[in-house]
């Protein structure tokens, strides 16, 4: 099994381009998240109005320096045709004593509910179990949730518990639906 792909690594398909983030891609997802702070922000408590540019390129440098150590592989999702910046989605939580890692994603705002979120993340898994060479990958959702859950879903993850105080959304332990998929 790979320790760590290469930072250069896309994903291609179903009408999206994924690829690392660049330097250059702080704007564009700075823009995302601001406009995403209200249906986004309600699960993840990164996106609120607080967030700056500086907090974009701070992301990317991270999500960089993760790449290199195989920890954590974050894809900007793009539109294939356009290359209009549409949110993102990775793998992290990586666990390579049990050979695991979470499933996240996230989709701004003016471009929910166009199926956006399955077809990524359905890359992603697959990256995860032929590139990386998991053999297992989880999703978890807060329980009121119902997009992420439902893109679990869709992606054919079998539902598996109700993890109790699994997940800390805004400084607070909430129980968490845990899903899973396998190769």
């Amino acid at each position: 099994m790979p320790d760590s792909p290469v930072a250069t690594t896309e994903l291609l398909g179903d009408g999206l381009h994924l690829r690392p983030y660049r330097a250059g891609d702080a704007a564009l997802l700075f823009a995302a998240v601001r406009e995403s702070v209200g249906p986004v922000g309600r699960w993840l408590s990164w996106c609120d109005e607080s967030y700056s540019e500086a907090d974009a390129q701070a992301w990317i440098v991270r999500c960089d320096e993760a790449w290199r150590t195989g920890e954590q592989f974050a894809f900007a999702i793009f539109e294939a045709a356009t290359s209009t910046f549409l949110g993102g989605v990775g793998l992290n939580q990586r666990n390579r004593t049990h050979n695991l890692m979470s499933l996240g994603y996230w989709v701004r705002a003016s471009r929910q509910r166009e199926g956006i979120a399955v077809r990524a993340a359905r890359l992603v898994a697959a990256f995860g179990f032929q590139t990386i060479g998991l053999t297992r990958i989880e999703i978890l959702a807060e329980l009121d949730n119902r997009a992420s859950r439902r893109v679990a879903g869709s992606l054919g993850a079998s539902f598996e518990a109700i993890a109790r105080n699994r997940l800390i959304a805004r400084g607070t332990p909430g129980d968490a639906a845990v899903y899973a998929l396998i190769p």
